[in-house]
């Protein structure tokens, strides 16, 4: 019973998810397609991007709210330049560099001014929405050149860059958790933050840095998702960040910290996606499907929080 329930512990994500595809496979005959499933892929590559390096924010502790702000307000930033300049490369580094301020920003105030980061990262949200009025005048950014919709848009291999770049950048994040010793410290920093300082381990530092990669690739989802829309549009909409935390609670990384992993996150969002897809091919009623998708991420963090208490 034990083993049972620490391979549904560990694997359990994975498990659904394949019996979803299964189910799906056996029930939708369209479902098996080719375009449907590049369609998915190129869909949920912003959402990958992102949630990828939250995962890592979230392992060690912070909460990011502000990943909504950055996806939104990034490429605002990145358009200005690239109209101003035509070079759609500087516009996607200065995109990221946006949302790696903001990022190292959020860091630098969970860690120095003690802020709970839930708070911290909800205020620094507003902020970077307005920021986003401002520099777009309220009004919609088209690119002006053809290679900026290039950056995400252009097919290798029948995949679009898009979920090209979003394979590159979860490849990243999961060396990054599962091979380093900053991937060591985000875990003991999460797990005990107290007992892994007096382990000798930089907590501010990881935190901060967490947040900033986080940042940073909320600010490349977003220039990929202008670049697949071929605009961007100033809002302060918060949808994208629910979208985030969805995936990487719903893959089992822990809203406590200290637990969870990046491949847990991609399952995760590729469940969410799937069960998304599988509503659209079966026509089941928009209001039925926010129900049930609101039911799945309450059952998951109950289930987070039932292994917590339950001893190892």
């Amino acid at each position: 019973m034990t083993q049972v329930v620490h391979v549904l512990r560990r694997y359990g994500i994975a498990i659904v998810t394949v019996a979803l595809f299964a189910f799906l496979a056996a029930t939708t005959d369209s479902f098996l397609s080719q375009s449907n499933f590049r369609n998915v892929l190129d869909q949920q590559s912003a959402l990958l991007i992102a949630a990828s390096f939250a995962t890592i924010t979230m392992i060690a502790g912070g909460f990011d709210l502000s990943v909504a702000s950055v996806f939104v307000v990034a490429p605002l930033f990145a358009l200005q330049v690239e109209n101003a300049t035509g070079n759609a490369a500087l516009a996607v580094l200065v995109g990221v560099a946006v949302g790696l301020a903001v990022g190292v920003g959020n860091g630098l105030i969970v860690t120095i001014l003690k802020v709970n980061s839930f708070i911290a990262t909800l205020a620094t949200s507003f902020m970077v929405f307005g920021a986003g009025f401002l520099i777009s005048d309220r009004s919609v950014l088209r690119a002006s050149t053809d290679a900026y919709p290039s950056i995400a848009r252009t097919r290798f291999w029948g995949l679009t860059t898009a979920t090209w770049i979003a394979f590159g950048v979860v490849a990243v994040a999961w060396v990054l958790l599962s091979r380093t010793r900053f991937g060591r410290h985000v875990y003991a920093t999460g797990g005990n933050a107290e007992a892994a300082r007096l382990a000798g381990v930089p907590v501010a530092r990881v935190k901060t840095i967490a947040f900033g990669l986080a940042g940073a690739a909320a600010g490349l989802a977003g220039v990929v998702s202008s670049s697949r829309t071929l605009s961007a549009l100033p809002s302060d909409d918060f949808s994208f960040v629910f979208g985030v935390i969805a995936a990487v609670v719903v893959g089992g990384t822990s809203i406590a910290g200290g637990e969870g992993a990046v491949w847990r996150t991609v399952a995760g969002a590729f469940f969410i996606a799937l069960m998304v897809n599988g509503f659209n091919l079966h026509q089941v009623d928009p209001i039925w499907q926010r129900v049930i998708q609101g039911g799945v991420i309450l059952g998951a963090v109950a289930i987070d929080s039932w292994t917590q208490r339950r001893p190892q």
